[in-house]
């Protein structure tokens, strides 16, 4: 059990819960009993959490007791809830589903979903070939422990050497090997962030991002990015470090998960100047990095403005190679690896070495696996987006310039209820509001092209479907979202 909700903040979280789509043709009860799935499908009410009581959540609504209490006892019958005599309500979710690696649960029977929550491609035909050629290399390793809390030297200076072709000059000593993005995120936050210390994120950002600043239960302040081509307003987000002074602030430079925006090089030197002048260390994830479309030219590394070690940047393979080689990699300052090394060792000790092995032979083929992977996604992204002028032409699409995501403006604030309606036709969608810390972005979603251009065709004639029939519908039967990634 996570806590206790009261029911002032359930009331806030559930907001105009009684304006939702279908509310016409659905009882009160109903209305807010499906409101409540709502939160806990996009995860901004925890599971394992006590309810208000029902006379509580009466008052903080302004609704009579009856209501509550029908709701509540809908909720109980579709597996929502779980109920106790005298002890209270836990939030919950149905049986037939199970908890996946993210801690968020996903249906057991989805096989036949095309699942447009995940950012992420399969992998490519080299991977075969690399993990054969690192079993060979593998026994060069076997007189050991096979602990190696930095990672294997040949992965870090392979890893070394792609900064310093970027223009980045970096020493093996410079980079530690990570169990994937999100373990660097976390083991970095482990060192520089104390419980209740204060952030600065961009708004909309990755949600896992903000699920491990939850965890350190940090104080988060945001900059909300325009929709336009330009993302970032220079003045507000260097005014933002300058007022707030947070003590990380956490970045998406290259084609920023979910809005595909690129920063510009001249704001990544203010940027780093002004996070200097404050005293705020920059975390800058550098995920899609590998993946400028259409022959964008990338900027240099936002690590080049440093002088002062104050930028720590992550990356990994899940993007450009695949989401299941849990290799990534934190590239700082000698002494601050060192550091994260020491935090490491209490918590997994180090990466699999054949898993490294692998990413070594991936990046020594690296030139010919991500061309084809900028080819394929190039592909993919105009399939979707000619998709989306013909049968959603009023949803507004900035082009991104690289990464994997489109950031689609609806046409109305409906993007939980349209994900909801289209898990029924077979649709897996990352809703908005996922994206945000406080249930806003309603008028947006993110729409991976990931999958094949046929599957993303498909997916949008099903959600356009639902969509035009969203606002006529009835209350739906209900299913929960899968991981966002």
């Amino acid at each position: 059990m996570t806590g206790q909700v009261r029911g002032v903040q359930l009331a806030r979280l559930l907001g105009q819960w009684h304006a939702l789509p279908g509310r016409r043709r659905s009882p009160d009860y109903a209305a807010l009993a499906g409101a409540v799935r709502g939160l806990l499908a996009d995860a901004r009410l925890p599971l394992g959490v006590r309810l208000p009581a029902e006379r509580e959540l009466a008052e903080a609504l302004r609704i009579s007791r009856t209501t509550v209490t029908a709701a509540y006892r809908e909720l109980r019958e579709t597996g929502h809830l779980a109920s106790r005599r005298g002890a209270g309500s836990w939030t919950m979710l149905p049986g037939n589903h199970r908890v996946a690696s993210t801690g968020l649960w996903t249906p057991l029977d989805d096989r036949e979903m095309i699942d447009l929550g995940v950012a992420a491609l399969a992998a490519p035909p080299q991977l075969l070939g690399a993990a054969r050629a690192a079993a060979e290399d593998l026994p060069r390793y076997l007189g050991g422990a096979g602990y190696h809390p930095t990672g294997i030297g040949e992965l870090r200076e392979a890893v070394a050497a792609g900064y310093t072709a970027r223009g980045l000059p970096t020493s093996a000593d410079q980079i530690m090997v990570t169990s994937g993005t999100q373990h660097a995120l976390d083991l970095v936050l482990r060192l520089a962030l104390a419980p209740g210390g204060s952030v600065l994120v961009e708004s909309p950002t990755y949600p896992n991002a903000l699920a491990a600043l939850g965890s350190r239960r940090a104080r988060i302040t945001t900059h909300g990015l325009s929709a336009d081509a330009g993302g970032w307003e220079p003045d507000l987000l260097l005014g933002s470090l300058r007022q707030t002074r947070p003590k990380l602030a956490y970045l998406i430079p290259e084609f920023q998960n979910p809005t595909g925006h690129l920063m510009p090089s001249a704001l990544r030197e203010r940027v780093v100047a002004a996070a200097h002048a404050v005293g705020t260390d920059l975390i800058v994830d550098e995920s899609f990095v590998d993946l400028p479309l259409d022959g964008t030219e990338l900027p240099p590394p936002t690590a080049t403005f440093d002088r002062h070690s104050r930028v720590v940047s992550i990356g990994g393979m899940s993007k450009p190679y695949w989401g299941g080689l849990r290799i990534g990699w934190v590239r700082a300052s000698a002494p601050q690896v060192q550091r994260l090394a020491a935090v490491r060792v209490g918590m997994d000790m180090s990466s699999p070495v054949l898993d490294q092995l692998v990413a070594v032979h991936l990046l020594g083929d690296a030139a010919a696996i991500v061309a084809d992977r900028r080819a394929q996604l190039t592909a993919q992204r105009d399939a979707l987006l000619e998709a989306l002028a013909h049968r959603l032409p009023d949803w507004r699409v900035t082009v991104p310039r690289g990464g994997v995501t489109l950031w689609a403006e609806l046409d109305g604030p409906v993007s939980s209820a349209l994900a909801r309606a289209a898990e029924e036709v077979g649709v897996r969608l990352a809703p908005g509001p996922r994206f945000g810390l406080d249930g806003t972005l309603e008028r947006f979603l993110r729409l991976p092209f990931t999958l094949p251009a046929a599957d993303l065709v498909e997916a949008v004639e099903r959600i356009a479907t639902v969509r035009y029939d969203l606002d006529r519908t009835g209350r739906q039967r209900w299913r929960e979202p899968s991981v966002i990634a």
